[in-house]
């Protein structure tokens, strides 16, 4: 995890968990975390298909979110829910698409809300879906980077296109135990060290993350509202 930018976005937070951002770098020792390994699968799953497909849409304003596609999490792999007009994709993301190393990797209490614009779903998508079949599979997490390795290396899987970027300004997701909801914010993936933001500089909006795994950049911008249009911070 790149402790420099977890630092100027919320100090003293794991942000970089709580986004959900694939840092899959080499497994750390699984039994100084909080959730050592994979709880049993219907704990990440959900019971009530409905209250899914409305959180997945929750990621974004109404206007994004209610002509996408929604996926769901199933017992094998995501889903279509509801088939979209728009070409973006709604989803709620489960814990092991934060960093390998993350404490939170296997916390089956976290969900992440996430629209992705339809770059971003032909291009980003596809590690998400992967690395959730991975783990269904029940491959180990040496297993799981070895798999992402060759994926990306035989080109089976994309780099980002071109003006991917997602929303995720659901106030009711729980994207980990350090920070709960955090805030509603933007994610722009980018071919890795492809561009220049002025990312984590003093003053900046922008906050940056270079994942050398998967092989993208990623820019994270902050917003003053939540997808239902309520403020972040209402009484500053």
């Amino acid at each position: 995890m790149n402790q420099r930018i977890v630092r100027t976005i919320t100090p003293g937070s794991l942000v970089l968990a709580v986004v959900l951002i694939t840092t899959w770098q080499a497994p750390a020792q699984d039994a100084k975390a909080p959730y050592p390994s994979m709880a049993p699968l219907d704990q990440y799953l959900t019971t009530d298909r409905t209250a899914e497909i409305a959180l997945a849409r929750s990621a974004a304003p109404a206007a994004v979110s209610s002509d996408a596609e929604v996926l769901v999490l199933g017992r094998n792999g995501y889903e279509t829910a509801v088939k979209g007009k728009n070409g973006f994709v709604c989803m709620v993301e489960r814990s092991w698409t934060a960093g390998i190393d993350d404490p939170d990797f296997w916390n089956p209490k976290l969900r992440g809300p996430i629209c992705l614009n339809p770059a971003a779903a032909r291009s980003y998508l596809p590690l998400t879906i992967k690395k959730t079949e991975l783990v269904l599979a029940g491959l180990s997490k040496a297993q799981m980077v070895e798999s992402i390795k060759a994926g990306l290396d035989k080109k089976e899987l994309p780099t980002p296109e071109s003006g991917a970027m997602s929303y995720m300004m659901s106030k009711e997701g729980y994207l980990g135990d350090q920070a709960g909801h955090w805030h509603p914010h933007l994610m722009f993936f980018v071919p890795q060290a492809d561009a220049v933001w002025g990312a984590d500089l003093s003053g900046s909006p922008v906050f940056g993350m270079d994942d050398a795994l998967d092989r993208l950049t990623l820019f994270f911008v902050p917003v003053a509202k939540w997808s239902d249009g309520t403020a972040d911070h209402p009484e500053h």
